[in-house]
Parts: structure tokens; sequence; C-alpha cells
């Protein structure tokens, strides 16, 4: 009996915006999320398939999540490393938040205090949870 697959996988990929916004993936349409150079945060990329979503999260300026983008190529090795131990995936954009979900109301949510991004919180690409997800969009909402 073949064996079903599992439900969608969410993250979380932080960029600091001045390297590679939100609007830069919008005007690419598709972008390769690569240079990432932590063992977990290269696991996360690995374990991606196509079709997960994933939050586009502003470091450094705005700490805040800006939209959802979906994975459109997965298991790719960076193109960055010459090595080719790292992994890499494209994303494409999906949805732009009307209403940026910041770090600040994020902490504030009791419900979101296990999440990778509070616990976890230097980690490049982060696994959400099905609930933290929900959660996360409803913030969206406004």
């Amino acid at each position: 009996m073949p064996v079903a697959k599992s439900a969608r996988n969410y993250w979380l990929m932080k960029s600091e915006p001045f390297k590679y916004s939100w609007d830069h993936l919008v005007a690419e349409k598709e972008g390769t999320w690569d240079g990432v150079r932590n063992h977990l945060a290269k696991n996360n990329l690995a374990a991606m398939e196509v079709g997960d979503e994933a939050f586009f999260y502003h470091s450094r300026e705005g700490l805040e999540i800006v939209g959802i983008c979906e994975v459109s190529v997965a298991g790719i090795t960076d193109p960055t490393d010459e090595t080719g131990k790292w992994a890499a995936v494209k994303v494409k954009p999906k949805r732009k938040f009307e209403n940026p979900v910041t770090l600040k109301q994020i902490k504030a949510e009791p419900k979101l205090a296990d999440c990778e991004l509070v616990r976890l919180s230097r980690l490049s690409v982060a696994k959400i949870t099905p609930k933290e997800w929900e959660i996360i969009c409803k913030m969206a909402e406004g």
C-alpha cells in the first residue's frame, strides 16, 4: 500500500532587507535561498519540499514577517558553495502581508513561546508548526 505524503511543512526564512528583501523576491518572481552556513538551517533547507510554504522575515531591519513564499525547487546544492556541502532551495512569492507581524508581537503571544524564531533567535531558516503558522497568519489579518 502506498504511503501518503505527510502534511505540508511550514518554515520561516530570514533575510536582511538591504541584502535581499521581499521586494527583491517579487521583482525576480523566483529567488534562490542560498548562503546559509548553519547546520540546523541547512538541515531545514534540505528537508523542504516543493509546495512547502515559508514566512519571509526581514531581519536586522524591521524584525517582522512581511509575507509568505512557496518552495518552487527543492533539494539543490547552494550555488555559492564551492564545497558542495550546503543546501539551497528556490522560492516564489505567494502573498504579502498587509499587516506585517513583528518579532515583538510574536514574543508577546504566549502560544508562540516555543516557536524556533523565539527559542533559536539566530537561526536563519526555522521550522514552524502548523499551529504556529495558523496563529501568525491570524495575527497578520490585523
